[in-house]
């Protein structure tokens, strides 16, 4: 297996050597896998450590062992008056594709992913730039008044519930670029700074951060600058307290399961399918009663926190009609971010039960006839 990757990865570098340099920028020569990633987990985002730092969300990469969470941080962009376009993956040919984020005067097509905190899943609402200054909408970023000077208030609707974090495909987002959203494309980019890169290579690293590990719920999934993993600043995921976490499953919950073979690849220099030889026949029949189950659960969990999001929306619009009290404010937003985490510790329960009860039903399947 080893060695197919390391031949697959000569194969990728030769290709875009062959790029030329003003178009390999452009190209998104994304790692390719056959099980999608976990959905996004819910967490709080960090103080804005100075003024002129941005906001890049959290994301599931992929490495030589499994889906690695990487921490959402704040990063001085390389330039004043960029901005972050966020990495997404997509689902292409029977496999997940990995689209990297960029930087550029506007931000562009990101998967129709709800990263939060001002990406909503299309366009970002948490800030701008004027003057050289960047400016913080404070509804839905983090920030210290007596740090950062230049903030505002405007709230932001998101009607987006869902926190699926691949495009296309069973259960992904349908979002396509839009017209202005193409047009960034086509704008000038940079690639992700060395501070991003090294951040990524500190998570890749971090086993604690690996989803077969941590289970989709990283207990790291956001710091105050790259790479601080650790100490004042560092948000953790709405992961119930204590040692009682769930034993680990190398069927995730959140990864659909593709059932094409291997020799359903079209694309020749795509990596091969990353389950076991030896793994069970698939019974189709069955998965496809088992992804009934899921759907129709996770269209009743997406309902229920419509509902409460929708209280939410409420209870900020009354609270604005009336004269502005920064510490209710946050007292109000602090509660409602608990209400979220405990909702989505019930939906994970709920979907644990449900992947229980179904491998039960595959344990029984797999079972031999009695003669």
């Amino acid at each position: 297996m080893r060695i197919d990757r390391f031949i697959c990865s000569l194969l990728l570098a030769a290709a875009s050597l062959a790029i030329p340099v003003q178009a390999r920028a452009q190209v998104a020569v994304g790692i390719s896998v056959r099980i999608g990633p976990p959905v996004l987990p819910v967490y709080v985002q960090p103080i804005c450590p100075e003024p002129g730092y941005i906001w890049v969300p959290g994301y599931w990469a992929y490495g030589p062992d499994d889906y690695f969470w990487v921490p959402g941080t704040w990063v001085e962009p390389p330039e004043v008056g960029l901005l972050w376009t966020p990495g997404y993956w997509a689902f292409e040919d029977g496999f997940y594709v990995w689209s990297p984020g960029y930087w550029g005067p506007e931000v562009g097509f990101y998967g129709g992913i709800n990263y939060g905190f001002g990406y909503t899943s299309v366009g970002f609402y948490g800030g701008y730039w004027r003057g050289g200054n960047y400016y913080y909408n404070r509804s839905v970023t983090n920030v210290d008044v007596t740090v950062v000077h230049n903030t505002y208030n405007t709230t932001v609707i998101n009607n987006n519930i869902n926190r699926v974090s691949f495009n296309g495909g069973q259960g992904g987002t349908t979002a396509s670029p839009t017209s202005q959203e193409m047009a960034a494309a086509r704008q000038r980019h940079i690639s992700m700074t060395s501070e991003q890169t090294q951040h990524q290579q500190a998570a890749s690293s971090n086993r604690t951060l690996l989803a077969s590990v941590n289970h989709g719920r990283p207990d790291v999934a956001a710091t105050p600058r790259p790479g601080q993993f650790r100490g004042r600043g560092a948000a953790e995921s709405g992961r119930p307290a204590g040692t009682n976490r769930a034993p680990e499953n190398p069927k995730e919950k959140n990864r659909p399961e593709n059932p094409l073979p291997n020799g359903g690849r079209t694309n020749p220099d795509r990596p091969p399918s990353l389950r076991r030889p030896n793994a069970a026949p698939v019974n189709p029949a069955l998965e496809q009663k088992h992804q009934q189950e899921l759907d129709r659960l996770r269209q009743r969990q997406g309902q229920e926190r419509q509902r409460v999001e929708q209280k939410h929306q409420q209870e900020q619009q009354n609270l604005q009609q009336h004269a502005g009290d920064d510490r209710k404010q946050q007292e109000i937003q602090r509660k409602q971010q608990q209400q979220l985490q405990q909702l989505d510790r019930k939906h994970e329960q709920q979907q644990q039960k449900l992947q229980q009860k179904q491998q039960q039903d595959r344990q029984k399947q797999q079972k031999p006839e009695k003669p």
